[in-house]
């Protein structure tokens, strides 16, 4: 297995040189300069490329191997086939992947919201911060902020008074904060930045769209993009839903193993794979994880490796360290590692330690929310202590 690092750039804070010194090898980037929808060129591409991979004398070189993501446009989303010029620009920018010989690419189907948190910075007992999904704080800009129409259907009684309570006990600051949060995008984001109105207008677009008509157009999208994706030896990978359940009453359709199974029996292309993020699906307590890997193994290309703790009321959630949490991070690897050695030394999986904590010097640092380079190499060095136990080395 491959030892991989999300790198945001050039303008990120956490340099090459840095992840050189994490042990990774392998690099996950993507063009987030580029406007949603734009097309890549090879020039672009390889302008990264070299970037990441013209290594300076003395140094450890380092491999661009995914790109995470290719963003999919929200008329594919609302339209599916329809979109054409949407689809054949995301086919173009494919092409440019491929052409740089970049093998692997990520991306998602989330509508109007990628993956959502209510809080960037929740102190945990050591004294580090975690990101968090906190239900009744979402419930309360859901339904006294946003305000979305129908909203307090979705909602029993208890969980309106509960949000109510929450509403009126934020100040005008914190208020600021969760809406600046849950619309403006987070980093890795394949959705645009929102304003209050412009969202309530997205959320409308979406009328009329549930799980099996969003499925079709993603199926539909599959249908036209995996050709070329096969054509040229790239693997698709489709991020789950996080979290896995629908937000803002839009369906979503990558949360849990029948969901992938059904777009992997309607477009059985070997190309058209999973990024199987232990994070997202492990938020649901009826998602087995091993079950999963072992079930998916021949399709999953692309991992992400991290952990999240349920809370009480079952709904809410925040981001743990790498073995702890809900999920059985060695017993995962294990059904991965037993995967990784049937293949070819260029079909081996690449993982990453994904998020992390906010600890140590990076309290006292700028960071890239859901990304600090102290606790994400915690977190690859825990990794990596278990493929050294299955007798795994990580390259």
């Amino acid at each position: 297995m491959r030892q991989g690092w999300r790198w945001f750039g050039p303008e990120a804070p956490v340099t090459l040189d840095d992840v050189r010194q994490t042990g990774a090898t392998n690099i996950v980037s993507s063009l987030h300069q580029i406007p949603i929808g734009r097309a890549w060129t090879k020039s672009e591409v390889g302008e990264r490329k070299s970037m990441i991979e013209n290594t300076p004398p003395g140094r450890s070189s380092l491999t661009w191997s995914v790109v995470e993501s290719i963003p999919i446009p929200d008329a594919v989303k609302r339209k599916g086939g329809q979109a054409k010029a949407e689809i054949e620009a995301w086919i173009a920018s494919l092409e440019a992947v491929a052409a740089c010989g970049i093998p692997i690419i990520c991306y998602n189907f989330m509508p109007v919201v990628d993956w959502t948190r209510t809080e960037l910075d929740y102190e945990i007992s050591t004294g580090a911060t975690a990101m968090r999904f906190d239900h009744e704080r979402f419930a309360a800009f859901d339904l006294f902020v946003l305000q979305r129409q129908g909203a307090e259907k979705e909602y029993s009684a208890e969980d309106r008074q509960r949000a109510r309570d929450v509403y009126e006990a934020m100040p005008e600051a914190e208020i600021a904060e969760i809406t600046r949060i849950i619309t403006s995008a987070l980093p890795g984001s394949t959705t645009e930045p929102l304003t209050i109105p412009g969202f309530r207008e997205k959320l409308a677009a979406y009328a009329g769209i549930d799980a099996a008509k969003l499925r079709q157009h993603l199926i539909e999208f599959l249908q036209a993009v995996t050709p070329a994706a096969e054509a040229r030896g790239v693997k698709l990978t489709l991020h789950p839903d996080d979290p896995p359940r629908s937000l803002f009453g839009l369906p979503r359709i990558a949360s849990t193993a029948d969901d992938y199974a059904a777009l992997f029996e309607a477009v059985p292309s070997q190309a058209n794979g999973m990024c199987y993020c232990t994070g997202s699906l492990g938020v649901r307590a009826d998602n087995d994880m091993p079950a999963i890997a072992r079930r998916f193994a021949s399709r999953i290309y692309f991992a992400h490796l991290r952990a999240t703790k349920r809370e009480g009321d079952g709904r809410s959630f925040h981001e743990s360290a790498h073995l702890e949490g809900d999920v059985d991070m060695v017993a995962v690897l294990k059904e991965l590692v037993a995967e990784d050695r049937k293949r070819s030394p260029e079909g081996e999986i690449v993982f990453r330690s994904d998020h992390g904590h906010r600890m140590l010097d990076d309290l006292n640092k700028t960071v890239t929310p859901g990304y600090p380079a102290i606790g994400r190499m915690r977190g690859l060095a825990e990794l990596r202590g278990i493929l050294h136990a299955l007798g795994a080395k990580p390259s």
